[in-house]
């Protein structure tokens, strides 16, 4: 069993050396506070809704910046429990990102939501990425290289509380973008437009409600 703790505690330093590494190469934190930054532009600049598409653009090359990370990082197996949650915890991240770029991509081509409206929407979504950001830094403080002399249960801790609130701002951030969706859906409803919403963005039955 001692043994076993061991191994487990070794292995942990190991992945987050590994992490340490890799976030010198590539840092997550920095691509999601690049999208939100990038996205605040896009609301102090967008005027009308051609101009709100094209600046939405600059939002989906920094996204896309960060793709290949994470579709490398989802293919990492075979690691440690605790391990596993600072991997999950910086995926929700992009899973985040995901849902914003991918919805928000949609609601642009809504005619049910006016431009002011989207910018609040754009406002709403870099506010929940901006506290994912600071919930990636903190981990990456525990994860990283000049951070090894911290107690095993006080590093455990702290991945422990980055992934649970890590996976309360997904889940957030998914019940926001069903809930401006489900906007959508009730003004086409009223216009009996519902057809069209529904070939948008899924069926609200099984998605949004």
């Amino acid at each position: 069993m001692k043994n076993r703790i061991i191994m487990l505690c070794v292995s942990l330093v190991l992945f987050t050396t590994h992490i340490s590494a890799q976030w010198a190469v590539f840092d997550p934190s920095n691509l999601a506070q690049g999208i939100v930054n990038t996205t605040r532009q896009v609301v102090q600049t967008s005027t009308t809704a051609t101009n709100m598409i094209n600046n939405f653009r600059e939002v989906q090359k920094v996204y896309n910046q960060g793709k290949e990370y994470y579709d490398a990082l989802k293919s990492v197996s075979n690691l440690v429990r605790d391990a596993q949650k600072v991997q999950k915890t910086i995926l929700m991240v992009g899973d985040i990102s995901d849902i914003y770029v991918n919805s928000f991509q949609k609601m642009l081509s809504d005619p049910n939501y006016s431009v002011e409206e989207l910018n609040a929407i754009a406002e709403g979504y870099a506010i929940l990425l901006e506290e994912s950001h600071i919930v990636l830094q903190e981990l990456q403080n525990v994860v990283n290289i000049t951070t090894l002399s911290l107690a095993d249960k006080d590093r455990i801790d702290v991945v422990n509380n980055s992934y649970d609130r890590m996976k309360e701002y997904r889940n957030l951030v998914q019940y926001y973008t069903n809930k401006n969706i489900g906007i959508s859906y009730l003004r086409a409803k009223k216009k009996g437009e519902t057809d069209r919403v529904t070939a948008l963005y899924g069926n609200p039955t099984e998605k949004y409600w």
